[in-house]
């Protein structure tokens, strides 16, 4: 006669093959699991609620500025000490949206430009002379002749001779009509501009002058007042004339080659100043 085989501790046999029977299923759903297509963002919900059940944490230190996990971040605000500076309170009648002023609040309209708002002034100046030139095809044979530069002292316009082509004829204040086009091209422009002009012929050295009483002094002067003439019958006001002054052959454009043709010229300054009395004031 068989005996009967009984669990450890006085448990019912059938409780052996349930367990088994657990132990089957759970390994065949983490087959399951494992096969099919996983949800990336869901998977690291339930990776993050593992670690949090069996007391897993991402711990992470910051070292100086630079953190080691991640981009640098502050759990609070940097302390600031604010810069006082002073500023203008008055009240004014015209807005200044280009400044800090809140509107027509304060009176800030009277702060200068500093040099770099006037590097940027006198760069869109020279760009709009040489678009107003490149419009007139029929001054393309003297575009050599025509110079535009930014000193210290401003924007410099040069109408100067070169080899083999000149703006005046020999021993004459009065400039050629390809000259002239190019004098009224510009004072339009010049006449938008709040700058004062400074106009000043100059001659090359060892010209010759058949008339003792009119030599380089006279004929220097002379076609700087000529040019002058020209830019205010093109719209160039006479109170924006700062000076005209002929320089005869003092102040050579090649102080090393005083006898090259270049030096030979008339000089249109739009001087780096403010003028004396505001342009938009009126009698």
């Amino acid at each position: 006669m068989a005996t009967k085989h009984k669990c450890p501790d006085g448990l019912p046999e059938w409780l052996l093959t349930f367990a088994d029977l657990m132990s089957i299923l759970v390994v065949f759903f983490v087959l399951l699991i494992s096969f099919s297509i996983q949800d990336t963002e869901k998977l690291q919900i339930v990776s993050g609620s593992v670690k949090d059940a069996f007391g897993i944490r991402q711990e992470e230190q910051r070292a100086g500025v630079v953190e080691r996990d991640g981009n640098p971040e502050r759990d609070f605000v940097k302390r600031l000490s604010p810069i006082e500076r002073e500023e203008n309170t008055e009240f004014a009648t015209e807005r200044n949206d280009e400044s800090q002023a809140q509107g027509p609040n304060a009176n800030t309209f009277k702060i200068p430009s500093n040099e770099v708002e006037q590097a940027n002034r006198f760069s869109l100046a020279a760009a709009t002379l040489r678009q107003a030139w490149r419009e007139l095809p029929d001054i393309t044979s003297v575009s050599d002749n025509l110079i535009v530069q930014q000193t210290e002292e401003g924007l410099n316009i040069l109408i100067a001779d070169q080899e083999g082509r000149s703006m005046f004829p020999e021993g004459s204040k009065y400039p050629y009509e390809i000259t002239r086009k190019a004098i009224a091209a510009i004072a339009p422009v010049l006449a938008q501009l709040p700058n004062q002009i400074r106009i000043s012929g100059h001659t090359a050295a060892g010209s010759l002058y058949p008339n003792p009483r009119y030599g380089k002094w006279e004929l220097s002067s002379d076609r700087a007042n000529s040019i002058r003439s020209i830019l205010e019958e093109f719209g160039l006001n006479s109170d924006r004339v700062h000076s005209v002054v002929g320089q005869a052959d003092a102040e050579p454009f090649f102080p090393n080659n005083p006898y090259l043709d270049a030096n030979q010229r008339v000089s249109i300054l739009i001087m780096n100043e403010d003028p004396p009395v505001p342009p938009e004031l009126r009698p």
